[in-house]
């Protein structure tokens, strides 16, 4: 069964909750490991937003799907091994974290397609365990981006520690919002964070785009 229904009514109830607009506020369906099924049926039901993590079964649902008006986001993590994977078959990348792997999209990324639309990943948590850059590299990242003509920067993504606490959920949203409003001379229209357990928060703070999977399509399918 699909909630998309109920997740939209969630998003909206939060907008409302905190004085935002729903429309400023972006649904990405999360559906790795979820079956071709999954995903046309909520393409049914209005979704064309759908973020993978691993381009084994990524790359073979996005040829399958290729006749539907789909937007694919790669939101796993990247190695340089994926790059050009990554840069020929999907709309957007949220997780790109190096200038090295910046280089490799842009070098990659086919002529005939579209600039590669992309998320800087901030650890906002400064966990040694996560990917992404610090907010005090985010500037020289940014600079070096900016000059590759084959990518589009859009903003930036974080996936912060994890805490049931809304409280405490709030914190690095908020400090992500601030990096983001002080950036925005960059033509930022794009802050993705928030997911199923912690959507509210990150709404609450300013997300632009909440990255949803469980909420939408249950239990992850291992």
């Amino acid at each position: 069964m699909i909630n998309l229904s109920l997740v939209k009514k969630h998003i909206i109830d939060a907008a409302t909750q905190f004085n935002r607009s729903p429309d400023t506020i972006h649904l990405l369906a999360v559906s790795k490991t979820r079956p071709i099924i999954d995903i046309v049926t909520a393409f049914k039901q209005g979704q064309t937003r759908f973020g993978e993590s691993y381009l084994q079964e990524a790359i073979p649902k996005i040829h399958a799907l290729r006749d539907y008006p789909l937007e694919w986001h790669y939101i796993g993590a990247l190695q340089s091994n994926k790059t050009r994977l990554v840069a020929e078959h999907f709309d957007w990348i949220q997780s790109l974290g190096t200038l090295k792997h910046a280089q490799r999209l842009n070098d990659q990324r086919p002529q005939h397609l579209a600039p590669l639309n992309v998320c800087i990943q901030v650890n906002i948590s400064a966990e040694t365990q996560k990917s992404g850059v610090l907010l005090s590299d985010l500037p020289e990242l940014i600079a070096a981006i900016k000059e590759m003509p084959r990518l589009q920067l859009r903003g930036l993504m974080a996936l912060p520690a994890h805490t049931l606490d809304f409280n405490q959920q709030r914190v690095p949203f908020r400090a992500m919002y601030h990096a983001y409003q002080q950036l925005k001379t960059v033509n930022f229209d794009t802050l993705s964070m928030g997911m199923t357990n912690d959507m509210v928060a990150a709404i609450a703070e300013g997300a632009t785009l909440v990255r949803i999977g469980t909420g939408i399509f249950g239990a992850r399918i291992k």
